[in-house]
C-alpha cells in the first residue's frame, strides 16, 4: 500500500505567493526563463533556472549554476518571502483551467514505494536530465520539483477532500498569467491527516507517475548518494496525487533535426511503406489513434499507419511506438529518444504553431504531432511491468514551483 506522510514546507508568504509561483523549470529554455523573470526578482525560477541570473554563455549544467540556486534560495528565506511551515501538514491544490478543474493532495511519498515498484512508472528517464536535478538537490538541500502521481479514483479520499476544501478558507487563491487558476488550502488537523494517511495505507495499493519521472529518479539517486549522511525528509520525494477520473493526457509531439541524409522526395516515398500519406492545406492535428500530423519543408502532411505494420500488444500499438519504430528508427536511425541530440520534444500544450516555429526557424527539419495517450493506457501498461516510450504523455495544467517546496537538508 501507498505511504504518504504530512511534511513542513518551505512557502511563500501569502501576499507573494502570485509572485513567487512559476512554471515548472522543465517546460522553459533558458532564454524562456530569462524572458519570463524579467522584472519580477521573486521569480521561483531564480532558484530552479538560476542561469537567468548569470551570464548567457554559462554552460548551465555548471556547479555555479547551482550553487546559485543555493544562493538565491537562502537570500528568499532571509528576506522572509519564503518560511518553512511550524509542522508537518498536508496540502489540497486545486487548478482551473478552461473550465475544467482538479484537485490534488500534495505530501511526500516514500522513496522505498518508488524503487519497490508500489509507485509505477511508464517511461524511461535520460541521464542528462536526471544527473541535472540530482545537482540542483544535493547543492539546495531542497526538491523544488514536484511529482504528479495518479491513483484509482477513491470515492472516500474524494469526500475527504472536498469536505475540507467546503468548510476552509484557502491558504492562496490566484490566478497565474498563463489564465490557471490556482488554489491551496493548508491542512493542519491532526485527525484529518491521520485519516488522509490511513486512507491511502489502507485504501490504495499503488499510485503512478503521470508527470515528473525525472524528478522521482533523481531523488531516490540523491537519498542513495546521502546514505551516510541523510536526513529522514531524503526517504521522501515532494508528490501531488490526483485521482485519474479528473485528469487528461495531451499529446507530447516529436521534432527532428534532419532526416538522416534523404532528400524530402526520398524521405516521403519511404514513409508510404508503412503510412498512407497525404498532403494537407493546414496544420493536422490527429483525433484518432494511428493517425500523425508531420510538418516538413513549410507543408502539412496526415499520416494513416497501414494496417500489419504494427504490433497490437499494449507498447506496439501506442502511436508513439508506431511513429519510434517505422519512421523514428526504421528511417531516421534515431535509436534512443533519450540520448539522442537529433530528436527534441514539444508539449501539446504549446500548439501546431511552436512546431512550425521550430521548424521554420531552421532549427529543425520536421516536426510530428500525435494523438495523446488514454489515462486507462497509461495505468494498464504500468501495471503489466511495461515501459511507454520516453515522452509519451503530456499533462496540463501544470503545478507551479516554489508555492510548495520540501527541504531535505
Amino acid at each position: 500500500m501507498a505511504v504518504i506522510k504530512p511534511f513542513k514546507a518551505l512557502r511563500p508568504i501569502k501576499e507573494l505567493a502570485s509572485k513567487i509561483a512559476s512554471r515548472p523549470y522543465d517546460v522553459l529554455s533558458s532564454e524562456e526563463a530569462r524572458v519570463e523573470a524579467t522584472g519580477n526578482p521573486l521569480s521561483f525560477l531564480h532558484i530552479t533556472k538560476s542561469e537567468i541570473d548569470l551570464p548567457a554563455e554559462i554552460d548551465i549544467h555548471s556547479q555555479q549554476v547551482y550553487d546559485t540556486a543555493k544562493k538565491n534560495l537562502g537570500a528568499f528565506q532571509q528576506k522572509g518571502s519564503l518560511f518553512k511551515e511550524e509542522s508537518p501538514c498536508y496540502y489540497i491544490y486545486q487548478l482551473d483551467m478552461n473550465g475544467r478543474s482538479q484537485t490534488g493532495l500534495v505530501c511526500v511519498s516514500s522513496i522505498d514505494d518508488y524503487e519497490n515498484g508500489i509507485i509505477k512508472k511508464h517511461e524511461l528517464t535520460r541521464p542528462d536530465k536526471e544527473l541535472d536535478r540530482i545537482n540542483h538537490i544535493k547543492t539546495t538541500g531542497a526538491q523544488t520539483g514536484n511529482v504528479f502521481l495518479t491513483y484509482k479514483t477513491n470515492d472516500r479520499l474524494n469526500k475527504e477532500i472536498e469536505d475540507w476544501k467546503a468548510s476552509h478558507h484557502p491558504e492562496y487563491d490566484f490566478v497565474a498569467d498563463d489564465k490557471v487558476k490556482h488554489i491551496i488550502w493548508l491542512v493542519n488537523d491532526e485527525g484529518t491527516i491521520e485519516r488522509i494517511s490511513s486512507y491511502f495505507a489502507e485504501t490504495v495499493p499503488f499510485t503512478y507517475i503521470a508527470d515528473g519521472h525525472h524528478r522521482a529518479a533523481s531523488a531516490a539517486k540523491v537519498r542513495k548518494a546521502l546514505i551516510s549522511n541523510a536526513c529522514e525528509e531524503s526517504n521522501y520525494f515532494l508528490t501531488t496525487l490526483f485521482p485519474a477520473s479528473q485528469l487528461s493526457i495531451l499529446d507530447y509531439n516529436r521534432v527532428v533535426k534532419d532526416l538522416n541524409g534523404l532528400s524530402t522526395e526520398v524521405f516521403l516515398h519511404n514513409l508510404e511503406n508503412d503510412f498512407f500519406v497525404g498532403k494537407m492545406e493546414s496544420a493536422f492535428v490527429p483525433s484518432q489513434f494511428h493517425e500523425f500530423g508531420m510538418y516538413l519543408d513549410g507543408n502539412w502532411f496526415k499520416l494513416i499507419a497501414k494496417e500489419g505494420t504494427y504490433e497490437n500488444d499494449p507498447i506496439g500499438v501506442l502511436d508513439v511506438s508506431i511513429l519510434q519504430k517505422n519512421v523514428l528508427d526504421k528511417i531516421l536511425a534515431i535509436k534512443d529518444v533519450r540520448t539522442d541530440k537529433r530528436i527534441d520534444f514539444v508539449g501539446g500544450i504549446r500548439g501546431t504553431a511552436e512546431l512550425e516555429k521550430r521548424v521554420d526557424s531552421g532549427e529543425m527539419k520536421a516536426a510530428f504531432s500525435l494523438c495523446p495517450v488514454s489515462m486507462q493506457q497509461l495505468m494498464d501498461i504500468a501495471d503489466s511491468g511495461n515501459i511507454m516510450p520516453p515522452k509519451s504523455t503530456w499533462f496540463e495544467p501544470k503545478l507551479r514551483d516554489g508555492l510548495l517546496t520540501h527541504l531535505i537538508a
